[in-house]
């Protein structure tokens, strides 16, 4: 079968079923990742250990995913990017299902990473069969529903588990969880189009120093991936921990309320699309830098002990973590096919390295700060991320005569 370079066009049944069944793989990959995120609290307490320890039961996840995610995009795209996606999910989600018999906590992160690994191929093979497959004037949007599809997982991930869990704890809240990421697996292939582009030639992992060295050698999407990381490293730390602090004084809600606080991924979840295509119309470093001071400022809004205001600031986190997220991620997979000697599945699981990277050193890092000194602490840490990322973001140049 020939490669047909144009791609699906926006508006095309192709297009639609596309978009479709790829949201659907974000829901499953960001409901199995991010479910136990509510149930930090939750897990503390069972386990008895601190929030730092409790939260290594997403950092191992993250962490695991992170390490994995370059070899194992890389090989797996040879064979064959639908078929992976697929095995994979549905074995993450079998795992999801086996979490809530952990006997111990360091059973249940034992499994937490395994999941990790079967899923570490997933993200990358996205963005790399959206890059393949849609027309490349479309790409930011495309990309942008592929997140949003990401952003409600996170969302449907920690509304579930916390709702169940209030219901009959925990391991119940889990097992939620595992049944959804079935189902989402499921509609993911009854919905996926026929794929339009030939699969790469079989890849070895001796042959991965080149295009790795490559990319690392361009500066703009070594800001890329440092941005990833540093963004993703706020990002997690804020939802982390807000838990805790809405269940202690002078808050002192209840489990069940303080997980409603995820409903602010719906913000995030409109941001990711429309940021694409404003990153299409008007050039992605302007949305890049707009978004990434959004997130600064919510982040100066979380700090008064005033819930209202405490909520406006986490959707305003949100929505520029998200629109951030949106338009580099997509910057990522466009430069790259640009790129002499590029190569986008490669860049795409570099890109998501230091973003699981992030996820799970950011973490563990902003726990120690809100153990050391509270939210100010961790917010102090989170700002210092963001306005990394700010710089990285200013500094990012398109390529010779092109907007990428």
């Amino acid at each position: 079968m020939a490669t047909i370079v144009q791609g699906h066009e926006r508006g095309t049944v192709g297009y639609r079923r596309l978009g479709t069944a790829l949201w659907c793989a974000g829901v499953a990959i960001f409901t199995l990742v991010y479910a136990v995120q509510g149930l930090l609290p939750a897990l503390a307490a069972e386990f008895a250990v601190t929030p730092a320890m409790a939260s290594l039961a997403l950092s191992a996840t993250t962490g695991a995913l992170a390490l994995a995610v370059v070899p194992l995009s890389a090989v797996a795209e040879s064979w064959g990017r639908a078929r992976v996606m697929s095995v994979a999910l549905a074995v993450s989600a079998v795992l999801a299902l086996l979490a809530p018999l952990a006997p111990t906590f360091g059973v249940l992160v034992l499994v937490r990473a395994l999941q990790g690994v079967t899923l570490a191929a997933i993200p990358a093979l996205a963005m790399a069969h959206v890059t393949a497959e849609v027309a490349p004037r479309h790409l930011g949007g495309a990309v942008g529903l592929l997140i949003a599809g990401n952003t409600m997982g996170g969302l449907t991930g920690r509304l579930v588990a916390g709702a169940v869990a209030d219901l009959g704890g925990w391991r119940a809240g889990l097992a939620a969880v595992g049944v959804l990421s079935l189902a989402c697996t499921l509609a993911f292939r009854l919905l996926l189009p026929p794929q339009l582009t030939d699969d790469v030639p079989r890849t070895r992992l001796r042959d991965l120093g080149a295009p790795l060295r490559r990319h690392l050698a361009d500066p703009a999407l070594l800001r890329l991936f440092g941005i990833a990381f540093l963004l993703m490293g706020a990002f997690v730390t804020v939802y982390n921990y807000l838990g805790f602090r809405l269940l202690a004084a002078p808050f002192g809600l209840s489990a069940g309320l303080a997980g409603l606080v995820f409903l602010g991924y719906l913000a995030g979840s409109w941001t990711s699309s429309a940021a694409g295509r404003l990153g299409d119309r008007i050039g992605r470093r302007p949305v890049l830098c707009g978004s990434v001071l959004v997130a600064v400022v919510g982040v100066a809004v979380t700090l008064p002990d005033v819930l209202p205001v405490l909520l406006v600031g986490v959707v305003l986190v949100t929505v520029g973590f998200f629109g951030a997220h949106s338009v580099a991620s997509s910057w990522v997979g466009r430069r790259t096919a640009l790129l002499p000697g590029g190569v986008p599945a490669v860049a795409a699981a570099q890109y998501l390295f230091g973003y699981y990277a992030g996820s799970s050193v950011g973490g563990a890092l902003g726990g120690l700060a809100y153990q050391a000194a509270g939210w100010p602490a961790l917010a102090a840490f989170v700002a210092a991320l963001l306005v990394g990322a700010l710089v990285l973001a200013a500094g990012v140049r398109p390529l010779a005569s092109t907007r990428s």
